[in-house]
């Protein structure tokens, strides 16, 4: 269509976002209906198929440009590299059935808020609003703006004065009530898809109707028992399919059928508080939340109280969470941006479960709706599952060339039998058959369903090890990972946190360590208040829960309620702020402020007097030694403010430093054994978490992530502050052994100089968050080199460790991202393969799923992938030869107006071909990981190589017995010594080959050609699967797939018993003539010299890695992949990795910006 558009017609839905579409204006037209309608009775329903398979060709055929105005229809096209396209109507909504109930007035807002989109999106005078509904999101036509805009959730523009102003006292029934017709019901709505729905879709896949249309050719044939078998396998296949779907969609359905059926209670305006179904909630209900164990049925601001909630189905981490109420701020600044850190603290998510309600002051807890149905968070991770992320790795899309050159080669091949039998004088409608028949031999339609029973053997496989796949079409790509990153904490080292002891410090500096193992007890003073109260820790069902790390901190203080402490406020936790503040009162004593985090960031909050002079040696002790390290500060807060007015950068200032709080976190047993055998494998390990940077480099150098021979380059980067612009430094960090401090045998020193050997492969950046998101925004010129040596990512929030995965994707790496499901799923989800290691809901997003909480299953999943990949290429090329050999001997025998028999046919296709397809896939993945990848695309040099040379040596060996047969003294004498049954029937059939007798069983002509081409093309199909089943270094060895070996050997035993059996009723079965025992034995010889010459080259050339690699150098190949073309770049590149320097982000070569092309399942390097 182009990129020109009439004014108005063409538009960006939810610009900037994930789901980003464009949008495109159009208005039916009669006569253009008119057109179709008639185009598709004349084309007996081909038309509406073409407009079911490309939406946008059922929109151009049918409508005319227009305005998104006056549209009735509209086309939408994703702006990722898919650019799928999707039809929507244009629907209305109609105010007049509420006019008659509360005599609107056109003239005046109907809600109170005239800046609303509602508001905007009515139509006066006749109350009607213009709409749309893509992937469950209802968009609403925006009159002022002249744009569709998302309906269903308050605006982000609003300040929290506003939402506290006009939603702290709840809407009147008249704005409920258009606000429920306009944003429609809060519910989740997945239907349970019908039966026949998904029957309908799977049989409309056009490789079915490809099915038909070749059954529907054999029946006319009467080659009816290849054209049932093919019903059976394709009835089993789709039956199989739609259980499947359907199995999904009735898991899904029970996963939000509760949120559907929640009883809540509302304020209103007028009504007070009344009780309703959950249903019926809009954005701006003011919701009372009562009693505890509450399954929030929408996403809501928190206004007033607090409360604990379990996040579990969001974040995979069933730890409470303590949300406080969203100040009333004055000020016209958006809600979401006004304070420091998350918004998150207030907003009370869909599907989450409040377990503690608080209400101040006696008053009950009040949340105003934010979001409803699929806005929500439940409702955006249901249509993460609904539709999720289309995949284009490569080999899917070189299939589809694949099977297009067949189609090519088939349609010569019609030309070809055209040609040959109009010359010959047949009736039209026997040319017509024999052409199209030409189309089933060279497109075989068992290909889709034997590449799906390779990727269904490599899911039970997974499955028999715990590991679970929503989207077996990943399992390839699994294959060709050469990048995995994985979260530390519960990932790579075990969940619970011991409690190794606290340092305390005074005026002077810090003081001996406290053990807890030791038995002593701490004496009581502010470190122990700031232990006992410094948590989010709840009293639920006679236990305390919460987050293991204040739960063990708690557990050490022994604490007896003796000395009384109170907490009155609390500023939970945020992985964006790194800490968290309480403020207690103490009982007959002060009010205190006690504040936990990440030592450096609890440090830059105290009196610098108070911070001892030692604190960046003292902590990098213990960080060296894989600690993870809390820091503590409180303060006395003046008794003139009152708690609920006290914002929190006032109460977090001019802290007293109280100490250290060592934790100790021990790696997983399998950690390191797994991370030496990716890194054997040359797959890349990269660690990205939210611990202190220290502790993941000695987490990482523990592990073996980081090699003892290789140096960490620390970067640190600095956001531009006042006349200074933004700025970058590299230090080098040394590990040196330090004698008989603390007990502890190293720490980590910063070196002043580069030694020779710190080139690519010898060292490895490490970074925090913070110089992450500097180096993005200020040098993204160095940010891919940083990549290409970047290992660990430190104090990453969960929103840069998915733009950090797709960084790696921009430079062609296919990445894996391990995690466990909290505060991970972004990046899962970003990732090529996501694998989680938690059962949460969380992880429904994750492709993978491992019930075993180690990272054991990503080097199984990668064997798996590759041993699927391998696997595909093997089916692809088998395939490919099996229709070439079919379509060469077809050919040759129309030559001479011949054919092969139903039978014959029957042999091949079913019980060769198919039982190969069947068995040939059943080799599991090779144990060991070896480094290098299969190839990634069907198109590599060694493949194609492969299959062409095993067609050109076919076509030369069907050639060969072709004119050799007819050479033959026997040929035209039509003697037959070598027969040992003589028989009127045989004698008959074979008096002469140029006047061959028609068999009156199939109608087809029996002929020397005929049974030579059968014999060297059915026995040929055996030889070619033996050849190309590959075993090592991806799958296991072809002699190790016991199934497969037999069945080649009773297909061959078979095949060369009905060559030299002798046995009349045998032959005539087939259609097969008797040949001398000489010729049977030139044919042995021929498909022997065939299979040799075969294996060898495949052997000797194709399978030849190091003769790949000779031809690459001889010819100057270089990999094409971004990574690749910087590795070269900073081989040669003596400055890099600059040491001991800084460097500012106007400088020309930091500040220059490179753009990316984003490939997502594509890898432009061609694998040997």
């Amino acid at each position: 269509m182009g990129d020109h558009f009439e004014k108005g017609q063409h538009a960006l839905l939810n610009e900037g976002e994930e789901n980003e579409m464009e949008i495109f204006g159009y208005r039916t037209q009669s006569c253009r209906e008119t057109l179709c309608l008639a185009g598709s009775i004349f084309s007996f329903g081909i038309l509406p198929l073409v407009f079911y398979w490309k939406p946008a060709w059922h929109v151009w055929a049918n409508c005319i440009p227009c305005s998104l105005q006056e549209a009735d229809v509209v086309l939408l096209r994703t702006t990722d590299e898919f650019q799928t396209y999707s039809r929507k109507k244009v629907m209305w909504i109609c105010l007049s059935a509420l006019n008659s109930a509360f005599r609107l007035n056109p003239d005046n807002p109907f809600i109170t808020d005239e800046e609303s989109i509602i508001n905007r999106a009515i139509r006066k005078p006749d109350l009607k609003v213009r709409c749309i509904k893509v992937q469950k999101i209802r968009y609403v036509w925006d009159n002022l703006e002249g744009q569709f805009r998302k309906i269903g959730c308050l605006e982000d523009w609003l300040s929290s004065a506003k939402i506290h102003l006009k939603f702290g006292s709840g809407l009147t029934t008249e704005e409920q009530e258009i606000r429920r017709l306009i944003c429609g019901p809060n519910t989740i709505d997945v239907e349970i898809t019908p039966i026949w729905k998904l029957l309908i879709k799977e049989v409309l896949n056009p490789f079915y109707v490809f099915q038909l249309f070749s059954v529907c050719l054999w029946f006319s044939e009467d080659y009816k028992e290849y054209a049932f078998a093919i019903i059976i396998m394709s009835i089993i296949s789709i039956a199989l399919t739609v259980y499947d779907l359907r199995e999904q969609s009735v898991k899904l359905h029970r996963l939000v059928e509760a949120h559907n059926n929640i009883t809540v209670s509302i304020y209103g305006k007028n009504a007070g508080v009344q009780e309703l179904e959950s249903r019926f909630l809009v954005p701006g209900d003011l919701l009372i939340l009562m009693g505890n164990k509450v399954q929030m049925p929408c996403d809501a601001i928190l206004i007033d109280g607090s409360c604990v909630v379990n996040e579990g189905m969001l974040t995979g981490e069933s730890i409470p969470v303590t949300k406080t109420p969203l100040p009333k701020v004055d000020g016209s600044v958006p809600w979401k941006t006004q304070s420091e850190g998350e918004y998150k603290r207030h907003v009370l998510f869909c599907g989450t479960e409040v377990i503690q309600a608080k209400g101040a002051c006696s008053s009950p807890v009040k949340a105003v709706v934010l979001q409803t149905g699929f806005n929500t968070a439940k409702g955006d991770l249901v249509r993460s599952i609904l539709y999720p992320k289309p995949m284009n790795f490569k080999l899917y899309r070189d299939a589809i060339r694949f099977l297009l050159c067949l189609v090519g080669t088939a349609t010569i091949g019609m030309i070809y039998t055209l040609c040959v039998y109009v010359l010959s004088g047949e009736t039209p409608g026997e040319v017509v058959k024999k052409a199209l028949d030409v189309i089933t031999i060279a497109v075989p339609p068992a290909l889709p369903a034997a590449l799906t029973t390779g990727i269904m053997y490599a899911q039970r496989r997974l499955k028999k090890r715990g590991i679970f796949c929503i989207s077996p079409q990943r399992i390839n790509v699994c294959g060709q990972l050469n990048l995995v990153c994985f979260d530390k904490t519960g990932t790579l080292t075990r969940d619970g946190l011991d409690l190794w002891g606290v340092v305390p410090c005074d005026g002077n500096g810090f003081q001996e360590v406290h053990s807890f193992t030791s038995g002593r007890t701490l004496p009581w003073g502010p470190l122990y208040a700031a232990m006992t109260s410094c948590h989010s820790l709840i009293l639920l069902d006679g236990t305390i829960q919460g987050d293991p790390l204040d739960l063990k901190m708690f557990e050490a203080t022994t604490w007896v309620p003796v000395e009384g402490i109170a907490i009155l406020h609390q500023f939970p936790f945020s992985s964006v702020l790194q800490r968290m503040t309480v403020i207690v009162q103490e009982m007959g004593g002060d009010q205190l402020v006690f504040m936990k985090g990440a030592p450096e960031r609890v440090a830059s909050f105290c009196q610098p007097e108070t911070v001892p002079t030692s604190f960046v040696s003292e902590l990098q002790i213990y960080t060296t030694q894989g600690f993870r390290v809390i820091g503590l500060a409180y303060k006395k807060l003046e008794m003139d403010h009152h708690i609920s007015a006290l914002m929190r950068d006032q109460v977090e200032s001019d802290l007293i430093f109280l100490g250290l709080l060592i934790l100790e976190n021990r790696l997983k047993e399998e950690t390191k054994s797994v991370l030496e055998e990716l890194i054997s494998a040359r797959i890349r390990t990269v660690m990205i978490t939210g611990d202190n940077l220290q502790t993941a480099i000695t987490v990482a150098r523990k592990s073996g992530m980081v090699s003892e021979s290789q140096k960490v380059i620390l970067i640190e980067a600095n956001e531009t502050t006042g006349s200074s612009s933004a700025s970058i430094s590299w230090k080098l960090l040394e590990e040196k052994k330090h004698i008989a401090c603390r007990n502890q045998d190293s720490y980590i020193n910063i070196r002043e100089e580069i030694s020779d050997n710190s080139k690519e492969g010898s060292y490895h950046f490490a970074l925090n968050g913070k110089s992450f998101q500097v180096i993005s925004q200020h040098f993204s010129s160095l940010l891919p080199k940083i990549l290409m040596n970047g290992t660990i990512f430190a104090r990453m929030s969960p929103g840069q460790k998915s733009s950090l995965v797709e960084e790696f994707q921009k430079l062609d790496y296919f990445v894996g991202m391990c995690g466990d499901g909290a505060n991970d799923c972004g990046a899962l989800k970003m990732a090529h393969v996501g694998v989680s290691l938690s059962e949460q809901e969380a992880s429904v997003a994750s492709p993978f799923t491992s019930k075993t909480p180690n990272i054991e299953c990503v080097p199984h999943l990668i064997k798996e992938g590759r041993a699927a990949l391998v696997t595909s290429f093997c089916m692809f090329k088998y395939m490919a030869l099996y229709s070439m050999i079919q379509y060469v001997g077809v050919l040759l025998l129309y030559w001479e107006t011949n054919n092969l028999s139903n039978y014959q046919f029957l042999f091949q296709d079913l019980a060769i071909t198919t039982i190969i397809g069947v068995t040939m896939n059943l080799n599991g993945a090779y144990p060991k990981l070896v480094p290098f990848r299969p190839a990634g695309r069907l198109i590599s040099p060694p493949l194609l190589l492969s299959v062409i040379l095993n067609i050109l040596l076919s076509l030369a060996m069907h050639i060969v017995g072709f004119i050799l047969v007819q050479r033959q003294p026997w040929y035209s004498l039509g003697i037959h010594s070598a027969c040992t049954v003589q028989n009127d029937t045989i004698s008959k059939l074979t008096v002469s080959p140029t006047a061959p007798v028609k068999n009156g069983t199939n109608g087809v002509f029996t002929s020397f050609e005929n049974t030579t081409i059968w014999f060297l093309g059915t026995i040929n199909c055996i030889i070619v699967a033996l050849v190309f089943s590959k075993g090592k270094p991806f799958r296991q060895p072809t002699y190790k797939n016991y199934i497969f070996v037999l069945v080649l050997v009773v297909q061959l035993s078979v095949c060369l018993f009905i060559l030299f059996a002798d046995i009349p009723e045998l032959y005539r079965c087939l259609d097969l003539l008797c040949t001398p025992v000489l010729w049977r034995v030139y044919i042995v010889i021929m498909l022997s010299s065939n299979f040799i010459v075969s294996l060898v080259v495949e052997e000797a050339i194709i399978e030849n890695r190091a003769l790949w690699m000779i031809i690459k150098r001889c010819f100057g190949y270089q990999s094409k992949s971004q990574y690749r073309i910087l590795q070269r770049a900073l081989a040669n590149d003596p400055s890099w990795p600059p040491i001991n320097q800084t460097s500012d982000s106007d400088m020309p070569e930091c500040g220059r910006g490179v753009s990316y092309s984003n490939p997502v399942f594509e890898s432009n390097e061609d694998q040997l």
